[in-house]
């Protein structure tokens, strides 16, 4: 059950909106747009073929609706003055951020930017109606998760149980500890799939390096410390790579170096396709 949303705004400053106290004046009535969003399906005909085939598939940006009712006490605060609070985080293209709490489940958050604020003058009921695009669907777990490992020579695997409803990518942290010029991550999927990611370096790697390797949408990269500089390496990954995901459920991670173990770490965030 949700129970409250902050919202904050680009100077800050955060506005609670709860589900059970109603002391500041703000009752939510309705929050539209927490359900999946729709899919946009990609397919192509063929002649003298019947149907169509699958091409790709991807989600479109998310229509967050808040329904707000004003309830002044006329003692400290007015209608105008409950608006007023309000116009600070919810103006027209003002950009925010907000925070979901939900009873037995993750704190979320997802960003957004203003699109309409309607909020009738002459009524008997006053509400304010304000409309949010968030352009990246996924509500995100506010807490990364790490998991710690080691490169291994053999076939062993490593578990890692997904507990999103939606795929995210991870950043590999190698703290190189010899000699080392090429590794695999391999991880297969829930569903049995395998994907790999080959890297293989034009610069020997020697102890005290990092190497990481992002495979998050949007902000995939490859980077070489080494005595405090920090470098791109990019040219390493295989162009045949798959930039690995973690799919729901389990996921069996292995990642291959011939010789000695090397520790690693991986981050990632937990992201939801719906509340």
């Amino acid at each position: 059950m949700l129970d409250k949303v902050e919202v904050r705004n680009d100077q800050g400053s955060m506005l609670t909106l709860s589900l059970q106290d109603l002391s500041n004046g703000f009752i939510v009535e309705e929050i539209q747009g927490l359900e999946p969003v729709k899919a946009n399906i990609v397919s192509s005909s063929f002649a003298q073929l019947d149907g169509e085939q699958y091409q790709s598939a991807r989600r479109e940006k998310r229509n967050l609706i808040l329904m707000l009712a004003l309830a002044p006490d006329f003692v400290n605060t007015t209608v105008q003055i409950l608006k007023d609070t309000l116009y600070k985080y919810f103006m027209p293209k003002q950009h925010v951020r907000l925070r979901f709490y939900s009873t037995g489940q993750p704190t979320v958050e997802i960003e957004g930017w203003i699109e309409s604020f309607v909020a009738p003058k002459f009524t008997k009921d006053p509400q304010a109606t304000i409309s949010i695009l968030c352009f990246n669907p996924d509500f995100v777990n506010t807490t990364p998760v790490t998991v710690a490992g080691q490169t291994t020579a053999s076939t062993t695997t490593q578990l890692v149980t997904y507990s999103g409803t939606v795929e995210t990518g991870f950043v590999l942290k190698l703290a190189v500890n010899r000699a080392l010029t090429a590794f695999t991550i391999f991880n297969t999927a829930p569903d049995g799939s395998l994907r790999s990611l080959d890297f293989q370096s034009a610069i020997a790697l020697q102890a005290g390096d990092v190497v990481e390797i992002s495979t998050q949408s949007g902000n995939k990269y490859a980077s070489l410390t080494r005595a405090g500089v920090k470098t791109s390496i990019l040219y390493s990954i295989s162009p045949q790579s798959n930039w690995i995901n973690f799919f729901p459920g389990a996921n069996q991670l292995r990642i291959y170096a011939g010789g000695a173990a090397i520790p690693y770490s991986i981050e990632y965030t937990t992201k939801f396709g719906a509340l």
